[in-house]
């Protein structure tokens, strides 16, 4: 993932070796080849494997003298890291929540239901375990709009915001992988701007942020400034204090009111943004000073794309409005990969992963709905 590549660089600009980990399907990882990457190793599948996982986490630290475990999971992988943290705990500090904390964090109902426990703003949210619960419900005496999610994280259905109630709902429900093995809220929809916020704490402080114009399929950061968001997630990692990376997906009304549709107890993309910024490393290795502020990207930072996705809007433009807006995004950002100074792991990715992925799924006869440059993976159903 690009994510893991901009720690790695940032660390090592800071003047850490910095040893890179995937699992044994990602051996092909583009991003080994970086300057800032003093060694790679692969592991067992964390799901699959959890305590082989976690004992070649162990081992790798004790060969390396590691001081500092900072987790880049993918969704499913949240929860087994925060396993992991435990078993590192004799050997090494971990950059991440507590089991605990990510089971309530990762279940959207519970993150909301916890929100609202703490004073704070968030949408009606009810657990599904049945289809019929939602054919049951009582729509005519509530006039809000709702969309159902999955809980356990899902990378196709997830991009599903059918709002409810409507005429077809009950062959729409039945479509649905819904069952008590896996549950899905039904949450209500609010109508606003979306962003992402991303946040590394610290003992329940706040040190890095960032914050963008959120959209379904996420591959363009700007810096907002919201103090709002900020205040909600500042309130909200003090009252857990967490210590760890933690993303929201927040809504904002024409009020001003934030809202939040849910959180990912781990590390998001939008920390591309802060390519150009001497201060990550410091804001994840020290608790900071009384009063001292948390950083965030530099006001003069350009804003971070991905090349291949880019080309790929390219081709599909229509007019000549939507072809303007795409140069000025280009012309004022920056590739989140490629860097004068490291340019194998652009050339790797593009050239080498990416290729070597789609042969593997054609052996396999395997399909995928999209590759995504950002996470160098091929988007699959019931993929990781």
């Amino acid at each position: 993932m690009t994510k893991a590549l901009q720690l790695a660089r940032s660390f090592y600009l800071d003047g850490h070796d910095v040893y890179l980990v995937e699992t044994h399907k990602y051996w092909l990882s583009g991003h080994r080849f970086s300057r800032a990457v003093q060694g790679f190793f692969t592991v067992p599948v964390p799901e699959k494997e959890p305590e082989a996982y976690c004992q070649a986490l162990v081992d790798i630290a004790k060969e390396k003298n590691i001081d500092l475990f900072v987790p880049v999971s993918s969704p499913i992988a949240s929860y087994y890291d925060s396993l992991a943290k435990k078993a590192l705990e004799p050997y090494c500090e971990s950059i991440h929540l507590d089991p605990e904390q990510t089971a309530i964090l990762d279940d959207k109902y519970a993150f909301c239901s916890k929100a609202r426990e703490f004073g704070l703003s968030a949408p009606k949210v009810f657990r599904i375990t049945d289809p019929q619960q939602i054919l049951d419900f009582d729509f005519a005496s509530d006039s809000s709009k709702y969309i159902v999610k999955s809980i356990p994280y899902d990378s196709v259905l997830r991009l599903d915001l059918t709002r409810l109630p409507f005429p077809e709902m009950a062959e729409y429900l039945e479509s649905l992988p819904i069952s008590e093995s896996k549950p899905w809220v039904m949450q209500e929809f609010i109508r606003g701007q979306e962003y992402c916020f991303h946040a590394t704490a610290r003992k329940g402080k706040i040190r890095l942020h960032c914050c963008s114009q959120s959209s379904p399929f996420q591959v363009n950061y700007e810096q907002v400034d919201n103090p709002a968001i900020y205040q909600w997630v500042e309130t909200f990692i003090q009252k857990m204090n967490l210590t760890g990376q933690v993303c929201f997906d927040m809504i904002q009304t024409d009020d001003g009111t934030v809202y939040p549709i849910e959180c990912n107890p781990r590390l998001h993309s939008a920390i591309t943004m802060f390519h150009d910024h001497p201060g990550v490393a410091n804001a994840y290795l020290t608790d900071g000073e009384p009063g001292e502020i948390a950083i965030a990207p530099l006001p003069d930072s350009k804003p971070t794309y991905w090349t291949y996705h880019e080309l790929w809007r390219l081709l599909n433009i229509r007019s000549l409005k939507e072809l303007n807006a795409w140069w000025q995004k280009i012309s004022k950002g920056t590739d989140a990969i490629l860097t004068p100074n490291d340019p194998l792991p652009f050339l790797m990715l593009h050239n080498w992963q990416i290729p070597l992925l789609l042969l593997d799924n054609l052996r396999r006869l395997q399909g995928w709905v999209k590759i995504d440059f950002n996470i160098g993976k091929l988007v699959e159903i019931g993929g990781d």
